[in-house]
C-alpha cells in the first residue's frame, strides 16, 4: 500500500493535470505535500475561486477512474529544458537542479507530464478520497520579491472515513475559530489603525490576568523572581546578542536621538544586563529571572492570524542562569513545571521534540553539541520520550518544544525550554566559582504558556468557548424575573462577589427565556433565575450552560463554585 505522503504527492499531481486541461494557459509552480495535505501553485490569468473548485474535482475524479499510471523517466537538462520550455518557473528549476548537480526526471500520468522527483502511486486506483480546501495568493518560492501566483490547497487520505472524519474536524474548527468566539463573547478585537496588535476587552483582560496571576502563584512556589524591563534599546545590545545579524528582519526599527534603536522581541539581552549588573557567587546560583514584558515582533502582514500570529505579545518568560552541575537539575524543574501545568491543570496531552542547529548558528560546534547532549540526557534520566528536529534550533542554542495536542487533536508549540551557551559568552557574564574563580553561566530560556495571546486563542478553540470556571469571565449570571426580584438578585451579587465570584446581573425586561438563551451563548458556567419561589423558599434555581438544571441552598452553591474555582476547574 502506498505511504500517505505518496498519496498526496500524487493527488497534488492530479490537481495540477486538472488545471491544466481547464486552463490551457497555465504555467505550473510547485505542489508540495504539507502537513495536512498539499498545495499546488499556478500562474494563469484566470481568477480562481471557491465555485473553480467543484468543477476540477470533478475533472480530477474523472482522471482517476481511469487508472492512470504514473510513469517516471530520468532526464537530460537538454530534455527537460525542452519539455517544459513554454514554463518559466519549470525552466528556473531546471537551472537550479543542473547547478546541484540533482537527477532530473518527470512523471507521466496519462497525457500530463510534471518535473518531479516523487514519490508516486503506482496508479490513480489509489487516489479519489479527497478534498480541495481553499485558494489563496501566493508568490513563487514564498518571496514577495518574486512575482504573485495563485495557490490551491487539498487534502486526500487513504480511505472515505478518514477523509470524512477530517472534513469534520474542520468544520468543527470553524465553529471553535478564536477569532469568531473572540467576538461573539465580547473578549477582544482588532482595529486596522494597529494591524497585528490585539485589543483585549474587559472579558477578555479577566483571562488575560487570570493566566498571569496563575503562573505567579507558581513562581513564588518555584523561587522566580520576576523584574520589569525596558521595552526600547540601542543597536548596540542587539548587535552584542546576535539578534542584529539574525533576526533584524523580525524587529521594529526606530531612530532615537539620532541612533538606532529597536522595539525588543525578546526578553534575555535585558536579563543579560541585570544578571551582569553585580557579582554573583556560585552559591547564589540559580538565579530564576521571569519576565511579562510586551514584546514587539515585525511579522510579515500576510501572515498574521487572529491571536496566534501578532505583532505584540507577552510571554510568561523566564530565565535561569546556573551552573554546569546544576543543568539536569534545573531543566527537570522545567519539565515537572511544563508537565504539572498541560496535564494537572489544563489536561492536555503533548509531545516533546528536541529542535538541533540550524545553519545560521552562532557559536562553536562544540558547544552546541555539549547542549544537544544537555537536553536529550535530561529527557532521557526523566524516562521522556522525544523526537528529534534537525535544524530548527534558535541561533544560540538547542531546545525543547512541547507541542500539545487540542480537543479536535491538532497540534500547537507553546511551552519552549531552551539551552544557552552563547549569550553568557558574548555578554561577559561571570560568576564566582567555590574554587575563588571567575567562571561563565549557562542560560536556560524558558516559556510555560508561551504567548499569551497565543495561548488564549488556542483555549478559546480547545473549549469551544467554555472556559473552565476559574478562566470564565463571568462565571455567574443571576436572571430576576420581574424588577420586584432586582434588589434581591443585588444582594446575591454582592455575597457572590465576597467570596471572589465574578458575577453579573442581567434584569433586563426579556423573556425568561430569551435571557438563558442569551446567557447560555455568552457560554457563563452557572446561570441562576431569581423570582418568588426562590426568595420565599431560599433556595437557588441554577441551570448550566450545558442546560443542567438543579436546585441549591445558597450556602451549598458558594461553597461549591469556590471549590471548584481553587481547583482550577
Amino acid at each position: 500500500m502506498p505511504t500517505l505522503e505518496e498519496i498526496r504527492h500524487s493527488t497534488a499531481h492530479i490537481l495540477a493535470a486538472a488545471v491544466t486541461q481547464l486552463f490551457p494557459d497555465v504555467k505550473l509552480g510547485i505542489g508540495p505535500v504539507i502537513e495536512d495535505g498539499f498545495y499546488y501553485d499556478f500562474d494563469t490569468k484566470h481568477n480562481f475561486t471557491l465555485e473553480d473548485l467543484p468543477k476540477i474535482e470533478k475533472v480530477m475524479q474523472d482522471m482517476i477512474k481511469e487508472n492512470l499510471k504514473f510513469e517516471k523517466k530520468l532526464i537530460t537538462v537538454e530534455i527537460a529544458a525542452k519539455q517544459f520550455k513554454n514554463d518559466p518557473y519549470k525552466l528556473e528549476l531546471i537551472k537550479e537542479f543542473e547547478k546541484e548537480g540533482k537527477q532530473l526526471s518527470f512523471y507521466k500520468t496519462g497525457e500530463f507530464i510534471d518535473l518531479c522527483k516523487g514519490p508516486h502511486v503506482d496508479s490513480t486506483k489509489y487516489l479519489g478520497n479527497f478534498k480541495l480546501l481553499k485558494v489563496s495568493s501566493s508568490y513563487w518560492k514564498g518571496d514577495a520579491k518574486n512575482k504573485a501566483m495563485q495557490r490551491i490547497y487539498g487534502t486526500a487520505f487513504a480511505s472515505k472515513k478518514e477523509l470524512d472524519e477530517y472534513l469534520f474536524t474542520q468544520e468543527e474548527a470553524k465553529k471553535r475559530d478564536h477569532r469568531i468566539l473572540g467576538k461573539e463573547l465580547d473578549l477582544f478585537s482588532f482595529h486596522e489603525e494597529s494591524p497585528g496588535y490585539p485589543f483585549f476587552h474587559p472579558k477578555g483582560a479577566i483571562i488575560y490576568n487570570e493566566l498571569m496571576k496563575f503562573i505567579r502563584e507558581e513562581y513564588k512556589k518555584r523561587s522566580y523572581k520576576e523584574v520589569i524591563t525596558p521595552l526600547l534599546y540601542d543597536k548596540s545590545l542587539w548587535e552584542t546578542s546576535g539578534h542584529w545579524q539574525h533576526y533584524k528582519e523580525n524587529m521594529f526599527l526606530l531612530n532615537v536621538y539620532g541612533k538606532e534603536f529597536s522595539l525588543k522581541p525578546m526578553n534575555c539581552p535585558s536579563h543579560c544586563l541585570i544578571y551582569k549588573s553585580k557579582g554573583w557567587s556560585y552559591r547564589e546560583l540559580p538565579i530564576r529571572m521571569a519576565d511579562f514584558a510586551p514584546l514587539h515582533r515585525n511579522e510579515l502582514r500576510g501572515t498574521l492570524g487572529g491571536l496566534t500570529r501578532v505583532n505584540k505579545l507577552s510571554q510568561d518568560d523566564a530565565h535561569i542562569f546556573c551552573t554546569k552541575e546544576l543543568l539536569t537539575k534545573e531543566i527537570s524543574k522545567v519539565i515537572e513545571f511544563v508537565n504539572y501545568v498541560y496535564k494537572e491543570v489544563f489536561d492536555f496531552n503533548y509531545e516533546i521534540k528536541v529542535s538541533t542547529r540550524p545553519d545560521n548558528y552562532m557559536g562553536e560546534i562544540e558547544t552546541w553539541n555539549e547542549a544537544e547532549k544537555a537536553l536529550e540526557d535530561t529527557l532521557k534520566l526523566n524516562k521522556i520520550k522525544y523526537e528529534i528536529q534537525e535544524g530548527e534550533g534558535a541561533f544560540y542554542g538547542p531546545k525543547i518544544d512541547i507541542n500539545i495536542k487540542d480537543a479536535l487533536k491538532r497540534s500547537w508549540q507553546l511551552a519552549t525550554i531552551q539551552l544557552d551557551f552563547q549569550l553568557p559568552i558574548k555578554f561577559n557574564l561571570s560568576y564566582e566559582g567555590e574554587d575563588g574563580k571567575k567562571h561563565t553561566p549557562i542560560m536556560i530560556h524558558r516559556a510555560i504558556l508561551g504567548s499569551l495571546e497565543r495561548f488564549i486563542g488556542v483555549l478559546i478553540e480547545h473549549y469551544a468557548g467554555k472556559f473552565p470556571v476559574w478562566l470564565s469571565p463571568v462565571q455567574v449570571s443571576i436572571i430576576t424575573v420581574a424588577d420586584r426580584h432586582i434588589d434581591y438578585a443585588n444582594k446575591l451579587k454582592e455575597e457572590l462577589e465576597k467570596n471572589n465570584i465574578r458575577v453579573e446581573v442581567d434584569d433586563r425586561t426579556e423573556s425568561i427565556g430569551k435571557k438563558v438563551r442569551d446567557n447560555q451563548m455568552q457560554k457563563i458556567p452557572y446561570i441562576i433565575t431569581i423570582g418568588d419561589k426562590e426568595i420565599q423558599s431560599n433556595e437557588l434555581a441554577i441551570r448550566t450552560r450545558d442546560n443542567n438544571v438543579s436546585n441549591s441552598k445558597k450556602e451549598v452553591f458558594i461553597e461549591s463554585v469556590v471549590k471548584v474555582i481553587e481547583g482550577k476547574m
